[in-house]
């Protein structure tokens, strides 16, 4: 990240990423309403700062049509904290945490309480009232305003309806009492929307 240990330097270049112009949802208020969720969901936390660290750094890459975001934002956290001369372990366990927020991410559930909890962070975008709900709808489309509308809808239409089909869509029971029924609604709506009125 061309930080030269200088934990500014560090923040700076993380700065220019969260603000790219091709951003509307995956930017800085993003990580700003994570961190709040883990502000109370913190005593979750087996390692708080590696979850936190993490969170700052799990959109640090982001490409709409990109297939390798969190790896190559896994890359930069463990970059970032070698620069700031943070421990080679916890940039490791940084690095395999935002691997774990890949929606559909293969056993990430099963790999412990922090993996849980990142993931259950980062899809409570899902269970907010309709409002910020819709505006987030509004900001992954303007984010994929390359790509034809039909094929918006299919893929948009497939992944929500893959993650509606789901047991559950929140690893632990704090987060499933307070955003799963909603997220389900809000879900079903979109589906709605992107015409899958059976969802």
């Amino acid at each position: 990240m061309g930080a030269q240990g200088d934990p500014l330097a560090v923040f700076a270049a993380l700065d220019r990423r969260y603000r790219e112009p091709h951003r509307h949802y995956h930017t800085w208020e993003h990580i700003g309403e994570c961190l709040d969720v883990l502000g109370w969901a913190r005593p979750l936390a087996q390692d708080p700062a590696a979850v936190e660290m993490a969170l700052w750094f799990h959109d640090a890459v982001y490409e709409p049509r990109g297939v390798d975001n969190e790896e190559r934002s896994a890359c930069l956290a463990r970059e970032a904290a070698g620069a700031m001369g943070l421990s080679e372990e916890l940039g490791r366990r940084v690095a395999a945490l935002i691997q774990d927020t890949r929606i559909g991410s293969p056993g990430a559930a099963s790999r412990g309480a922090d993996s849980r909890l990142i993931t259950d962070v980062d899809l409570s975008i899902l269970g907010r009232p309709r409002g910020r709900y819709r505006r987030y709808e509004a900001a992954i489309r303007r984010e994929y305003a390359r790509v034809p509308l039909e094929e918006f809808r299919r893929r948009r239409g497939e992944l929500l309806g893959d993650l509606l089909s789901r047991p559950r869509l929140y690893a632990t029971e704090l987060f499933r009492d307070r955003y799963e029924a909603r997220a389900r609604e809000n879900l079903r709506w979109s589906l709605g929307r992107l015409g899958f009125p059976d969802a």
